[in-house]
């Protein structure tokens, strides 16, 4: 490992990338010298994936220049590896060579397999690279992935980007691609690793990059940073404390939604309770399994639970439609694929979930009601434009949210599930959605709220369960539910204390959380 030279492999300037109502990168400059390992930080949304597609050629920026030293090049691994499973390891290799060889004939199949196997003994113990991918295990698959990236480079002055390249590695797994990273570094090549798991960063990175909220706060030393000090750059500096008030709802009813060892996907195993006007977040890193935990529960994706009730009543064999008529709303986080019908219009996508409400006597759905009831909400939650018969896809996404929002909150369910809530819209659609949940939960609904952002879910929560592999790592409330605690547990690092947090309990008038 080594510091950044005085000419960089790879330097960035002023990367601006606007998204209709988001700014996902604002002016973010870095460098990468060689050998060296530039960790990126931050929360999901902070900019991390859109710096790594624009770097692909994925997106184009707005503004800034990406530039490379002269004879070197930018060399990918994405989080899913992007190998063909049921060719081999040769075959992908050989795959990614294109159409750039000179020759036209195929190579001779043991020149092939001697030279796969000569790229792969640079990093780990020979394995059969003539048998499917999907044989392999993870490791020796980024193992291949890795000797893709670096097939064919006639020097070592280049620049590797790792896009959460440990998502699904166990740890000697993970010990042994941190061994080939090392040896490119050793030899010259430039290094971006992008990971959330913070331990891996100090393990591996000469220095660190945090972004948040699309902009670069810090860049940074390593070795000179604490664990506690990066959970507050990321975060940022104001730790917002739960309201006390939040805290005397739970226990204090009987749950309307019991789970007792939930799992599917990548969640393993969880319990959980949630009370009538109860809100309990699901935090975690991504792949802690926080993200399926809504779909689990409505029944959107296959799940096992060896005790699931509503109300007290046994629910087994859940589906979509019969949450639905038993009294669970669900907002899932794809709100473009998943959440609305987008040549639909506002009131379609308002009232389709929930048609009997509107139907006459003659089973005839009244026009004048529907109108009428549409209305009411795209006002009620500040739909700008109101415009009913518009196609839902025409509005920003923001209102988007909100009437996803609205119809899930319509006939005031038992139990409302939200995946990312807030994700892609902007502060002011935030201020009415979290108004919104409030408002619901004030009503008697339960609310379970998934969220890769920690500042929200200590604002909104009376209580917060964070995964971890799968499983509830920690449960937080009262004084202990903190944007900085619900971080450390995420990643699974010791827990420092934290700042001293503004005096007094947040009131439900807040600038941030208004009702």
């Amino acid at each position: 490992m080594s510091t950044t030279p005085q000419q960089p492999l790879l330097s960035i300037r002023g990367l601006l990338k606007v998204f209709p109502a988001l700014t996902a990168l604002d002016e973010v400059s870095l460098d990468v010298g060689a050998g060296e390992v530039v960790a990126v930080v931050g929360h999901n949304g902070s900019g991390k994936s859109t710096l790594v597609k624009i770097l692909a050629g994925v997106y184009s920026a707005n503004a800034g220049e990406v530039s490379l030293a002269e004879g070197a090049q930018l060399h990918f691994i994405h989080q899913d590896l992007g190998l063909i499973a049921e060719l081999s390891a040769a075959e992908n290799l050989e795959l990614a060579k294109g159409t750039g060889s000179r020759s036209i004939a195929p190579t001779h199949p043991r020149a092939e397999r001697a030279h796969t196997d000569e790229l792969i003994g640079r990093f780990a113990q020979r394995f059969d690279t003539h048998t499917p991918v999907r044989n392999l295990t993870t490791a020796q698959r980024a193992i291949v992935a890795i000797a893709r990236a670096l097939d064919g480079w006639t020097h070592s002055s280049n620049v590797l980007v790792l896009d959460e390249p440990t998502e699904s590695l166990h740890r000697s797994e993970v010990d042994v691609l941190f061994d080939a990273v090392r040896q490119v570094a050793a030899q010259g090549t430039g290094v971006i690793f992008v990971s959330h798991r913070l331990d891996e960063v100090f393990e591996l990175a000469d220095r660190v990059v945090v972004l948040r909220d699309g902009k670069k706060v810090a860049d940074r030393a390593v070795d000179a940073l604490a664990h506690h000090e990066l959970i507050e750059l990321i975060a940022g500096t104001e730790l917002t404390p739960i309201d006390d008030g939040h805290t005397a709802l739970t226990g204090q009813a009987e749950p309307v939604l019991t789970a007792r060892r939930l799992g599917g996907g990548s969640v393993q195993s969880l319990d959980l309770d949630v009370a009538p006007g109860e809100i309990v977040g699901i935090a975690g890193v991504l792949g802690s399994g926080r993200e399926a935990v809504p779909g689990l529960i409505f029944g959107a994706v296959p799940s096992y639970c060896e005790d699931f009730r509503l109300h007290g009543d046994v629910y087994d064999n859940r589906t979509p439609q019969e949450s639905l008529r038993r009294g669970i709303a669900f907002v899932p986080g794809d709100r473009a694929r998943l959440g609305v019908i987008r040549d639909m219009t506002a009131r379609e996508n308002l009232t389709l979930p929930q048609l009997r409400t509107l139907t006459t006597r003659w089973g005839n759905i009244s026009a004048k009601r529907e109108r009428a009831e549409g209305g009411a909400l795209l006002a009620e939650y500040d739909v700008k434009p109101p415009r009913l018969e518009q196609r839902i896809s025409l509005f920003s996404g923001g209102n988007q949210q909100k009437i996803v929002i609205a119809r899930a909150l319509r006939d005031a369910p038992a139990i409302l599930l939200l995946d990312e809530p807030t994700q892609g819209v902007d502060v002011g659609a935030k201020a009415t959605i979290y108004q919104a949940i409030r408002a619901g939960a004030h009503g008697g609904t339960g609310v379970v709220v998934s969220s890769s952002d920690a500042k929200e879910l200590a604002a909104l929560c009376h209580r917060v369960v964070v995964l971890r592999d799968g499983e509830a790592a920690a449960i937080l409330s009262g004084d202990d539910l903190t944007e900085h605690r619900i971080i450390a547990e995420g990643y699974g690092l010791p827990i420092a204390a934290p700042p001293p947090a503004a005096a007094g309990p947040i009131p439900d008038t807040t600038e941030e959380f208004p009702s």
